[in-house]
């Protein structure tokens, strides 16, 4: 997967470059209106709309579902039993008031499997040529109930209430069911809510609904999956990302939907059985999984509501909701499931995003580079990964980081690594670098005086 290092060459300006971070605020509103055209007319009471959906999101509502499904009357959520059943019924009284379809079996909200229940809502889409195509959001509600040496990190046999393990993703869940009541209408693909069951007693929800599917989903292919698991410990706007290498252009499609949140995104190529992400994933579907990080309280009695960072869930559950939009209302085919992202790991990105040697230097009486190599991601294609910046020239003056990733040159998207060399070679007397640093957008403008003289491989 290791692909050519490549240079970009320029002359300076004298004028002091610029950088800019883009304000979150300042994209909210065009943002939200991205993938939902309609006609002039029309342009604003959607964009309310819109806005609204993601106004409806709040932590408070969270914060009830949280602290009704951590409560210790529920007594751990184990899978099974009183506590899970009841967790169960407390999510279908929630949900059955969005207008949702019940996809579960025989015209109920619930899926029966070994004395367990998953909850499946569906939101038909409005494409009739894409309304077949389900993306299915989940998130499990089971916990380990008192817990045990299988399960617990200790003490056992004490209720683990499990606040953020996945209540929160749980209430994430039904915010974002409920924001897409608000939108100005119904994305072109089916959306499938599921809260699953026995995900603690080894994903036995998610792989029994991927086996056996109900009667009411029976006609829908799935195309894409997105799993919530433990989003309510935000540290420092800090969000895992779990899974977009199972299809090209998710970190883009990600990117896009944090522009007006400014979150942290920090990608892990690791995929492992941990959550209901992984049967998607072995039955060849796309699917990301959004992740607040580990803590000492995982599978401990000590995971509970007053720990719990309840305002940083909104910017989570708002990150989840938009990405979830693009997807279920892009109009082109269905993404392709990538299967290299199996075989990937830490080893193999450290070695795509390690820093390269030092350019040779360039020959006497020519002009300077540009000052940039860059390497091509076969599993984020449109996406260059910076690997080397020549110090002094005008993309490292602009403030070009190790380990960004290009994605426009002057406010064009790339298709590839050479497709970003011939808009760089094409680029007048001044240019804009727009890269992906950590999730977030920077806009950098190197100050260039003319052409580059040399364009190509070092």
């Amino acid at each position: 997967m290791r692909g050519s290092i490549l240079n970009a060459n320029a002359e300076s300006r004298k004028e002091a470059p610029r950088i800019m971070l883009i304000h979150p605020r300042s994209a909210a509103v065009c943002a939200a209106a991205l993938y939902f055209t309609c006609a002039n007319s029309a342009r604003a009471p959607a964009a309310e709309r819109m806005s609204a959906a993601h106004a409806s999101i709040q932590a408070a509502d969270a914060s009830r579902h949280i602290h009704a499904l951590a409560d210790d009357a529920f007594e751990g959520r184990e899978g099974g039993r009183r506590g899970g059943r009841a967790a169960g019924t407390y999510i279908v009284g929630a949900i059955e008031k969005l207008g949702l379809q019940p996809a579960g079996d025989n015209g109920s909200f619930f899926q029966n499997f070994g004395g367990m229940r998953n909850i499946l809502a569906l939101l038909p889409g409005s494409d009739p040529a894409l309304a077949h195509e389900l993306v299915v959001v989940g998130a499990h509600y089971d916990h380990v109930g008192y817990g045990n040496l299988n399960n617990s990190y200790g003490p056992t046999g004490f209720i683990h209430n499990g606040a953020d393990d996945n209540a929160s993703g749980v209430a994430g869940l039904i915010e974002i069911a409920e924001a897409f009541q608000q939108l100005p209408h119904r994305p072109r693909r089916s959306v499938l809510f599921a809260f699953w069951d026995g995900e603690e007693k080894g994903l036995l929800g998610s792989y029994h609904f991927l086996r056996v599917r109900p009667a009411a989903l029976s006609q829908f292919k799935i195309v894409f999956s997105v799993n919530l698991d433990m989003i309510g410990r935000l540290r420092g706007q800090r969000v895992e990302v779990f899974g977009a290498r199972t299809s090209p252009g998710l970190r883009m499609a990600a990117l896009r939907a944090n522009q007006a949140l400014n979150l942290e995104l920090v990608y892990d190529w690791e995929i492992t059985d941990d959550s209901d992400h992984y049967p998607f994933i072995a039955a060849k579907i796309p699917t990301v999984m959004f992740h607040t990080g580990l803590h000492d309280q995982y599978h401990r009695p000590s995971d509970d509501t007053h720990l719990i960072n309840f305002p940083g869930i909104e910017p989570v559950t708002r990150l989840t909701f938009d990405f979830v939009t693009e997807i279920a209302d892009d109009p082109q085919p269905a993404r392709a499931f990538r299967p290299d992202c199996r075989h990937e790991s830490a080893v193999q990105r450290q070695a795509l995003e390690a820093p390269a040697a030092a350019a040779a230097p360039m020959p006497a009486g020519q002009r300077p580079r540009w000052g940039m190599g860059t390497r091509s991601d076969p599993g984020e294609p449109t996406a260059p990964v910076v690997v080397r910046i020549t110090p002094g020239s005008p993309l490292a003056k602009a403030g070009m980081a190790l380990g960004d990733r290009v994605v426009s040159i002057d406010g064009m998207a790339l298709a590839s690594q050479d497709d970003m060399l011939a808009k760089l070679a094409n680029a007048g007397e001044s240019v804009t670098v727009e890269v992906d640093r950590k999730g977030r957008i920077v806009r950098l403008e190197p100050a260039i005086e003319a052409r580059p003289s040399v364009v190509g491989n070092d």
